[in-house]
């Protein structure tokens, strides 16, 4: 109730004023120069976490790893801002190492991240152009289409068994609304954020599959 008083953004509404904070990436034809700046993107990511919470438990084995994913993104910035700034950057760097795809890289943080993202964008699609659609259907679905091909089966059976947690619909657009907000506006606030995320992930998609990293599993 704190959060409310204090008249706090919504999650959705935070996550628009960080994506017009990243820098647009370069067309795909020329991934030499293009930018993605690690620190608006990990903020990014920390918003979905919060989306993710109040999503429930269905959420838990999805929100730990994109947690433990920042976290070794935002050790990297940390100990060489300079170097650690542009996550193409990091994707280009660990490539010519030769260890992209070997134990916990940067890469496969970053992979999974967008991911998230990935199925972030899809719920928030459900949410906005199917409002009648059963919750647990909705993540089920989104679930299947982004995180499902990627994920081993005890992850996939993990989020099985916690699907059934998932809140109804009108709880959890409740819950992604600021104070003082009415439907409506979050709905177009949910438009614009899916908006700017669609082409930015396609972009991210692009320059993944340059470094041959678009079809990683989970070990």
């Amino acid at each position: 109730m704190k959060r409310r008083d204090m008249g706090k953004d919504s999650e959705v509404r935070s996550a628009i004023g960080e994506l017009s904070m990243l820098v647009k990436i370069n067309p795909a034809d020329n991934h030499e120069v293009a930018l993605i700046t690690t620190r608006p993107f990990l903020s990014v990511c920390k918003l979905v976490l919060q989306v993710l919470d109040k999503i429930g438990p269905t959420m838990a084995v999805l929100r730990q790893d994109i947690h433990r994913n920042i976290q070794r993104l935002e050790m990297m910035h940390e100990s060489n801002p300079s170097m650690y700034s542009n996550l193409v950057e990091i994707l280009r760097k660990e490539q010519v190492e030769g260890n992209a795809k070997k134990g916990t890289t940067c890469s496969k943080a970053f992979v999974w991240l967008t991911r998230s993202l990935d199925f972030t964008t899809a719920l928030l699609q459900k949410l906005v152009r199917d409002p009648g659609q059963n919750m647990e259907q909705a993540v089920e679905d989104c679930y299947i289409i982004t995180l499902k091909p990627w994920h081993g089966w005890i992850s996939s059976a993990a989020f099985k068994v916690a699907l059934k947690l998932v809140p109804d619909r009108k709880t959890l657009i409740e819950l992604l609304m600021a104070k003082d907000e009415n439907y409506d506006s979050l709905k177009e606030e949910m438009q614009t954020m899916i908006s700017l995320l669609l082409p930015f992930l396609e972009e991210i998609h692009s320059i993944q599959r340059v470094y041959d990293l678009d079809r990683l599993k989970s070990t």
